[in-house]
């Protein structure tokens, strides 16, 4: 058989080849399903069709594939540097610049050359002898930045916001608002996060949903639309930096600065004049003392620790304040489930072959990516001197590893979630919550393969009302997130004797040193039975009384998860909206055993509250209250509108009948007349059937569609809204069955648990500092500090954020 001429076989293939236009993303830096770049071994070659890149163990799956021949081939070596090359005297203050400081980054010469696959055979790059397709279109790829780099840069520029043209004057209404530092809700729906405060009137407003259903129920934007009153804060990012508050401008459309939002926060009662103080008193210099101190002992400063290397010890490079990203995610491939459903069952080529047709912007694709540079060993080789200056400690020249920079999948997880695509540091909680959720989503219909469950678990609350009957409710979580009851420290002595102390040197006009700080000591023991002691519920409707009575409500589990992870609650809100970070350790053991908290369920002879009974004429169901619906009336609203609104809230106040009243006013029954039969009955019973296929109980079911219109997707949203819909209105059939049909599909087990990893966090909010994981791993406690993985001399048990637990089987 003839052999065809290199040029020849590049000439036939030129319809494989495209020139990118200048809306393309092309990858240049990476490839799309490991970590290899143009300095790995084999280079990096780039699909002159698709524009996506591939190191050389992959580019033959995505010929295999996509059938597409023709690759640019990018290889960087590194130049050889004269040992005794003089040292620039710097003359800026600056690092990597011209005129800067010495960073000893090495210099490397970038090769191309033109490759056909599958017999990899190479033409030279440049040259006048290629078609001039192929030239232009590899001369655009040389040239063109790399999506890779370009997605980064325009996180960093999306955080630079401009100041809004509505600030300078903008009109505030004198409504007599005043916003409290906590317990918000959206005014026209029950939800409790993702709120926008309206800097005209005060209005509290839930933000705009997602694609994907999550997010808010777009009350804020409907509220612009309707009054135009232009800009709204977020509430949870006002801190004294307030430039950091998340502003957004409705008829601007993007974040802005507001130089005046201050005095428009102070119109409502949020006060932050106490806060601009020029000199810091003796609480600052005892809360900086507290966060050097908090620095120095998470990242273990100051100790010899040795660096790891190999599979399972590969750190993540910082890609600008991710290294609440790097902890999480180092914890979370500790664990079985997601070792197994992303490593060791599912290999690269197997994800890419199931992968969209753009393997960068594919979950799963990113996830066995990220899996497969953690846990392999590949990319966590040690770098000596004589290899790379740049990766050497000066001081102790001891080797260290360059990290895997885990880009591609911050750009998918982030990718329905605002927060997390930006530069901005994040609560791990927060990403880690929504991690799961996204894995959750992308196993949706394979609920064997969803490792996110191994975190899942049930949990049962119980009310007692004082007339002795009770009621349960049960939902699920993948985190148990504790109060730290600081009365129960166990060394109040010592702290006794440092608040004698502290008073002493105040009056002598000295600060305490760092080394004189007692912070509160308080057992995780403690913690845990403060969220399993009973807990009084005021104002609760009681079915059985037929009125407002105070209950008991008790909680435990239905379920222990595969791993338990407790969340400290350690930043609260005080008076006058300043944020406070609890001065707090936790002394938690090795092994803890929560068998004691799993809930016993419906116990025999106990009496359930009965059913919430229906509004008729003849029956005791309160009326509407007529003081309510007088105040309600006087304010414009419909009679009849106002009277449902007192019934449908059992007459709890003229607030809760207007709340009702306000996320109600599209009902479409809202006219109808007031039912005088059970209602609840009504609804569509192929509705109430495929809520009750997605897991929900008949009776929430019901309520959730009457409540929403018998819209299914409103009906689904209301339920996870009102979590406590059912409290109620349980019945007994529910109530006996404490693991069965809530708690399908959660994994069970003993209740001990071993430590095995902590996220710690230093700094004053949890939207600034830093983020380290410890996790314990064969048998020894190792800090994963973004790129750095070393053994932990001292890891710091009782300072943690996250604590996660293995369950010990047996």
């Amino acid at each position: 058989m003839m052999e065809v001429e290199p040029m020849d076989l590049l000439r036939s293939n030129l319809s494989r080849v495209r020139i990118p236009e200048p809306t393309n993303r092309i990858f240049k830096h990476e490839c799309c399903l490991s970590f290899d770049t143009p300095k790995s071994e084999g280079g990096l070659y780039i699909d002159m069709f698709t524009f996506l890149a591939f190191g050389k163990d992959c580019v033959g799956w995505n010929f295999e594939k996509t059938g597409n021949p023709v690759y640019l081939h990018v290889k960087k070596t590194k130049k050889l540097v004269p040992e005794d090359r003089p040292t620039k005297k710097p003359t800026r203050l600056a690092i990597g610049v011209e005129g800067g400081f010495d960073n000893n980054e090495p210099e490397y010469e970038e090769t191309h050359s033109i490759v056909i696959l599958p017999n990899y055979i190479s033409l030279p790059f440049p040259s006048v002898e290629l078609p001039e397709k192929v030239r232009l279109a590899a001369d655009a790829i040389v040239l063109a930045e790399g999506a890779e780099r370009k997605e980064q840069v325009a996180a960093w520029t999306a955080d630079k916001k401009t100041v809004s043209t509505y600030a300078m004057n903008l009109q505030q209404l004198d409504n007599g608002v005043v916003i409290p530092p906590s317990g918000w809700k959206c005014a026209k729906c029950d939800k409790t996060d993702n709120l926008w405060l309206n800097l005209t009137d005060g209005m509290i407003l839930c933000g705009r949903r997602n694609w994907d259903g999550s997010g808010g129920n777009n009350h804020a934007v409907e509220h612009y639309n309707e009054t135009g009153y232009p800009l709204a804060v977020k509430l949870g990012t006002i801190t004294a930096d307030l430039e950091a508050a998340d502003v957004y401008s409705y008829p601007e459309d993007n974040s802005v600065l507001d130089p005046h939002l201050a005095q428009h926060l102070a119109f409502f009662g949020i006060d932050f004049s106490s806060l601009q103080k020029t000199e810091m008193t003796t609480a600052e210099r005892e809360l900086d003392h507290n966060t050097n101190f908090d620095w120095n002992r998470i990242q273990e400063s100051g100790e010899e620790k040795e660096p790891i290397f190999g599979p399972g010890y590969t750190g993540l490079v910082n890609l600008g304040n991710s290294c609440y990203l790097a902890a999480t995610m180092q914890v979370v491939f500790t664990t079985r489930s997601f070792c197994s459903r992303y490593y060791i069952n599912q290999s690269l080529k197997k994800a890419f072959e199931t992968a969209p047709a753009d393997p960068t912007v594919d979950l799963n694709m990113q996830l066995t990516k990220l899996a497969h540079g953690l846990l392999s060993g590949k990319y966590s080789m040690p770098v000596y001197e004589n290899d790379d200056n740049s990766s050497i400690d000066a001081t102790t020249k001891t080797p260290k590893q360059e990290g895997i920079p885990p880009r591609m999948f911050k750009s998918v997880i982030a990718a329905s979630h605002p927060e997390f695509s930006s530069m901005r540091q994040q609560d791990a909680l927060e990403f880690f919550l929504h991690f799961l959720d996204q894995v959750e989503r992308s196993n949706a219909g394979k609920a064997e393969l969803d490792p996110a469950k191994c975190f899942k678990f049930g949990i049962e609350d119980r009310i007692l009302c004082s007339s002795g009957k009770v009621a349960y409710n049960k939902r699920r979580d993948y985190i148990l997130s504790l109060n730290i009851p600081l009365h129960e420290a166990t060394n109040k002595e010592e702290m006794e004797l440092f608040r004698k102390l502290k008073a002493e040197k105040l009056s002598e006009g000295k600060d305490v040193s760092a080394e004189e700080i007692v912070r509160p000591r308080v057992p995780l023991e403690a913690c845990l039975r403060n969220f399993s002691a009973p807990e009084e519920i005021h104002d609760f409707y009681s079915t059985a009384l037929k009125a407002k009575t105070t209950a008991l409500k008790t909680a435990g589990f239905t379920s222990f998860p595969d791993y338990l992870v407790l969340h400290m609650r350690k930043f609260v809100m005080e008076e006058g909206w300043v944020p406070k970070k609890l001065d707090v350790y936790i002394d938690v053991p090795d092994i803890i055993d929560i068998n004691h908290m799993r809930s016993k369920g419906h116990h025999p002879g106990e009496e359930l509250l009965p059913d919430a009974e229906p509004i008729d004429e003849d029956s005791n169901q309160p009326s509407a209250n007529e003081d309510i619906v007088a105040q309600l009336v006087s304010m414009g609203f419909n009679q009849l509108h106002c009277q449902k609104a007192a019934i449908n809230t059992s007459n709890a106040g003229v607030e809760e009948a207007m709340n009702w009243l306000l996320s109600h006013m599209d009902d479409p029954d809202i006219d109808s007349p007031i039912s005088k039969g059970n209602s609840s009955d009504n609804v569509d019973q192929s509705k109430v059937d495929i809520l009750i296929s997605f897991g929900f109980e008949d009776h929430v079911a019901r309520k959730a569609l009457k409540a929403s219109g018998e819209d299914i997707e409103k009906a689904t949203e209301w339920i996870f809204s009102n979590p406590d819909a059912s409290v109620s209105s349980m019945d007994a059939s529910a109530s006996n069955t404490t693991s069965a049909s809530n708690d399908v599909g959660l994994s069970d087990g003993g209740g001990k648990y071993r430590l095995i990893g902590i996220v710690s966090h230093m700094g004053t909010s949890t939207h600034c500092g830093h983020y380290v994981a410890h996790i314990l791993k064969e048998g020894r406690w190792v800090i994963f500090n973004d790129a750095k993985v070393a053994v932990s001399v001292n890891p710091p048990k009782d300072m943690g954020y996250l604590y996660f637990f293995e369950r010990i089987d047996g």
